[in-house]
């Protein structure tokens, strides 16, 4: 009995001791495999502000799976990274991508932001113009020129929007937001990311009238086409819209206008008017007057 048990015993701890033999194997195959999917992609240590050249103390080295890391992503801090010009902000612990820097040798600042074919302007503005220091850097405006007609027969201003969808590129000499609201407040010129054409006449608006910029949602990149205003459109006064909530579509808030039916009710003359006559009383039944032992009363006939 006790060679059973010492038998049982043993065969037991064989068996549990394969097993953990081949569970830890098998950690240490899926830790290999999934050592040799990792690859070395560089990160930036700390703020790398836009407009700004790197330098390699901003830098960083770690280890992402190859199939979710970042495409353009660099592997080692070398010369073909260190001294470029990052053209977004890149916030600490996230990767390097060659879509965020500038190409190879270009100047560090506001040029290493504009795109190719486009221009930088700058706009003079005050706490109207600027709208009191909410536009910032990536802010989508519409520039609205006030000015007078070249027809000398009709001296009332008009105002006018002239460009649409025109990105801010810096505000002030922030390429960034703005650390704090008086900062923001203090901006005396913003610059715009514009066209040849549109630079054009963005100068020529600046100089003949009085600009204001309209800001609008990044999402609504949609062309409107206005008439124009004039004293004699302002008069006429406009309808209420409905307001929109943040956040809705434009066709989400199309209201259909109500229109209201007036019936013109002809009077009735008076002399035709017949009242209903009051109804006759209906006839008296006929009765009989019965007496009863010494109660008296009356029976009516149908």
């Amino acid at each position: 009995m006790r060679n059973k048990r010492l038998i049982i015993a043993v065969l037991a701890a064989v068996a549990f001791g394969l097993i953990a033999a081949v569970s830890v194997s098998r950690y240490l195959a899926n830790a290999q495999e999934y050592t040799k999917n990792l690859s070395n992609v560089v990160i930036a240590k700390t703020d790398i502000e836009i407009g700004s050249r790197i330098i390699a103390e901003q830098l960083s080295i770690a280890q992402f799976p190859r199939n979710v890391a970042p495409d353009g992503t660099f592997t080692k801090i070398d010369d073909k990274l260190v001294g470029r010009i990052a053209v977004t902000k890149i916030s600490a612990r996230e990767p390097i991508t060659e879509n965020r820097l500038a190409p190879e040798g270009a100047a560090a600042g506001l040029s290493a932001i504009i795109p190719e074919g486009y221009r930088a302007m700058n706009v003079r503005v005050d706490d109207v113009v600027g709208i009191s220091g909410f536009i910032m850097p990536g802010t989508l405006v519409d520039v609205v020129v006030v000015i007078e007609p070249p027809d000398n027969s009709s001296r009332d201003r008009i105002s006018k929007i002239v460009l649409q969808n025109i990105k801010v590129l810096a505000n002030g000499a922030n390429l960034d937001k703005p650390k704090n609201e008086k900062e923001a407040e203090r901006v005396k010129t913003v610059t715009v990311q514009v066209t040849p054409d549109q630079a054009e006449k963005l100068a020529l608006a600046s100089s003949e009238g009085r600009l204001q910029l309209v800001m609008r949602n990044s999402v609504d990149q949609g062309d409107e086409v206005t008439p124009g205003a004039s004293k004699r459109s302002l008069l006429l006064g406009e309808r209420a819209m409905p307001v929109p909530d943040a956040g809705i579509s434009k066709k989400e808030t199309t209201v259909t206008p109500r229109t209201t039916t007036v019936r013109r009710v002809r009077p009735r003359p008076t002399e035709n008017v017949v009242k209903n006559p009051t109804p006759a009383p209906p006839p008296e039944r006929p009765s009989v007057e019965v007496i009863e032992g010494a109660k008296k009363r009356n029976v009516d006939f149908p």
